[in-house]
C-alpha cells in the first residue's frame, strides 16, 4: 500500500508541474503577443487601473453604438472637442459612457475633481464592421478576410481563395452598407491565393454571298412618215446597283428611209462570296480585364464651334475583350465582347471634297459560364436582304413578249452567316526554353536559289523522307 500510494502521489506532483508549465507557456505567448493582434477594433468596454497613465490612446467607436469607460480613481468631469461626431456621458464617479454620433475624429479628456487629468483618448468614429467580418467568415468559411472602416469607407483585407470569393465579399460589404454608399467607397484589397490565367481562344467566321442581274434595252431613234417625223429614246436604268458601269453591252441599227432605229442590251450577272476568319487569342489573370486589337485606325474630320476642324481616329479591325472569373468547381464565369470591323464604302460620306469611308462592323457580346476548355457557339447570327426593281416604259413594258424591249431589272441578293466560338483554358505558364517563335527558322535564301527557284525562304530537308511513314492519331483536337 505504502508503494502505491507513493506511485500515485508521485504521477500527481508531476501533472501539476506539467500544467503549471503549459499554462506559464500560454501566458508568455499571451504577453509577447502584438496588442494589435488581440486588441478589439471596437471595444465594447476599457478599464482603466489605478495610476495608469492613459494619454492619446486611439480608440474606435462605431456609429450609433457605445463605449463603457470604466476608471478606479473617481471622474468629476469630460471634455468632447467635437460634440457632432461623438459625445460622452458622466453617469457615475467611476464610469463614464463614449457615443458615436456621426464619422469623424474627436479628442475626449477625463478630469478628476481636483482638476488632475485622468485619461485622454483619441476617438474614431466609424460604422462598426465587426458584424460585417463575422458574416464574411461565416459566408465564406475558406476566405480570411477582414473589414475596416476609415473615414466612411469600408477597406476589405485579407486572403481569398479564389476571385469569386473575393468578388462575393465586395458584394457582401455592398449590401452591408447599404443602397445610399457609392460602390467607390468599398475598397476591395483581398489577395488571391494562387490566381488562375485564363487562356480566352475566339474564332469568329462569316461566309457572305451576294447575287446581283441586270438586264436593260436602250431604244433610240427617229421613224419618218413623209413630210414628219417622230423620234423616241427608252434607256435602261438600274438604280439598286448604280455603282456598277461594267455591264456587257450588244446591239443594232436598223436603217430604212427616214427611219433610223438603235438598240443595244446591257447584261450583267455577278455572284460574289466572301470568307471572314479572325481568330484572336488572349490570355489574362482571373478577375482581370484583358483587350486586344490587330487592325488599325481612320481620321474623321470633325468641325469645331469656332470654324476650326479636328481629327478623331476610329478604330477598326479585330477586336477581342474579355474578363474571367474562376468559380468553385473548375467552371469560368467569362464576360467576353468580340468585334470584326471593315472599312467599306458603302454608307460613305462626302462632303467639302474629303470622302470619309464608313464601317463595316460585325459585333458580339454575351456573359457565359462553361468549363474549362468548353465552347460556346454563338450562332444563328443570319441576315439576308432582298432588292429587286423594273423600270420601263408604262403600257408598252406590260406587253406579254415585246414588253422586255422596253423595260430594265436590277436585281441584288444578299445573305451573311456569322458564328462566334468561344473556348476558355484554365492554364499555366511555361518556360521560355519550350517555346518556338514563328521567325525562329525563317532565313533569308541566297541570291541563286531567289533567281532561278524563286524562293523567298530558305527550305531546310532533313535526311530521310517525311512522308514515307504514314501519320496515326487525332486531328484537330487539343488535349489537356
Amino acid at each position: 500500500m505504502t508503494k502505491k500510494k507513493s506511485a500515485s502521489m508521485a504521477f500527481d506532483v508531476s501533472l501539476k508541474r506539467w500544467v503549471s508549465a503549459v499554462a506559464t507557456l500560454m501566458m508568455l505567448a499571451a504577453a509577447f503577443q502584438p496588442a494589435s493582434a488581440v486588441a478589439e477594433a471596437f471595444p465594447p468596454k476599457i478599464h482603466i487601473a489605478a495610476g495608469e497613465r492613459v494619454q492619446s490612446r486611439v480608440v474606435s467607436v462605431g456609429i450609433g453604438r457605445s463605449t463603457v469607460v470604466d476608471l478606479a480613481e473617481e471622474v468629476a468631469d469630460v471634455f468632447v472637442s467635437n460634440p457632432e461626431v461623438a459625445d460622452a456621458v458622466v453617469r457615475s464617479s467611476h464610469r463614464v459612457i463614449i457615443l458615436g454620433n456621426a464619422a469623424g475624429q474627436a479628442t475626449v479628456v477625463l478630469f478628476s475633481r481636483s482638476g488632475r487629468e485622468l485619461a485622454s483618448f483619441n476617438l474614431r468614429v466609424e460604422p462598426d464592421t465587426s458584424d460585417l467580418s463575422a458574416i464574411i467568415q461565416r459566408m465564406l468559411p475558406r476566405a480570411n478576410v477582414t473589414a475596416e472602416s476609415i473615414n466612411g469607407n469600408i477597406i476589405l483585407s485579407g486572403t481569398a481563395s479564389s476571385t469569386a470569393d473575393a468578388q462575393r465579399a465586395a458584394d457582401i460589404a455592398a449590401r452591408f452598407a447599404g443602397e445610399g454608399v457609392s460602390p467607390t467607397s468599398i475598397l476591395n484589397m483581398i489577395a488571391v491565393k494562387d490566381q488562375d490565367q485564363i487562356h480566352l481562344k475566339v474564332t469568329v467566321a462569316e461566309v457572305e454571298r451576294s447575287i446581283i442581274k441586270q438586264l436593260g434595252v436602250n431604244l433610240n431613234g427617229t421613224v419618218g412618215f413623209g413630210n414628219y417625223s417622230a423620234g423616241f429614246n427608252n434607256s435602261s436604268n438600274f438604280p439598286v446597283n448604280s455603282s456598277i458601269v461594267n455591264q456587257a453591252v450588244g446591239g443594232g441599227t436598223f436603217l430604212s428611209g427616214d427611219t433610223n432605229i438603235t438598240a443595244s442590251i446591257e447584261a450583267l450577272q455577278r455572284d460574289g462570296v466572301i470568307r471572314t476568319l479572325a481568330e484572336p487569342t488572349l490570355t489574362a489573370i482571373s478577375g482581370e480585364n484583358a483587350s486586344f486589337l490587330a487592325g488599325g485606325e481612320f481620321p474623321i474630320p470633325i468641325s469645331q464651334d469656332d470654324g476650326e476642324v479636328t481629327v478623331e481616329f476610329k478604330k477598326f479591325g479585330v477586336g477581342l475583350d474579355f474578363t474571367p472569373i474562376v468559380l468553385s468547381g473548375g467552371r469560368i464565369s467569362l464576360r467576353v465582347k468580340t468585334e470584326v470591323s471593315e472599312l467599306s464604302n458603302e454608307g460613305a460620306v462626302s462632303a467639302g471634297g474629303i470622302t470619309i469611308s464608313a464601317l463595316k462592323v460585325r459585333r458580339a457580346e454575351s456573359t457565359l459560364e462553361l468549363p474549362s476548355g468548353g465552347t460556346l457557339v454563338m450562332a444563328g447570327l443570319l441576315q439576308e436582304s432582298y432588292t429587286q426593281s423594273l423600270d420601263g416604259v408604262p403600257g408598252l413594258m406590260q406587253l406579254p413578249v415585246l414588253g422586255a424591249l422596253f423595260k430594265s431589272r436590277d436585281f441584288l441578293r444578299q445573305q451573311t452567316e456569322l458564328a462566334v466560338f468561344v473556348t476558355p483554358y484554365v492554364v499555366s505558364p511555361i518556360a521560355a526554353s519550350e517555346m518556338t517563335r514563328p521567325d525562329q527558322n525563317l532565313m533569308p535564301p541566297t541570291d541563286a536559289e531567289t533567281v532561278f527557284l524563286n524562293r523567298l525562304n530558305k527550305i531546310f530537308r532533313t535526311s530521310t523522307d517525311p512522308g514515307t511513314e504514314p501519320y496515326h492519331g487525332e486531328v484537330g483536337f487539343i488535349y489537356k
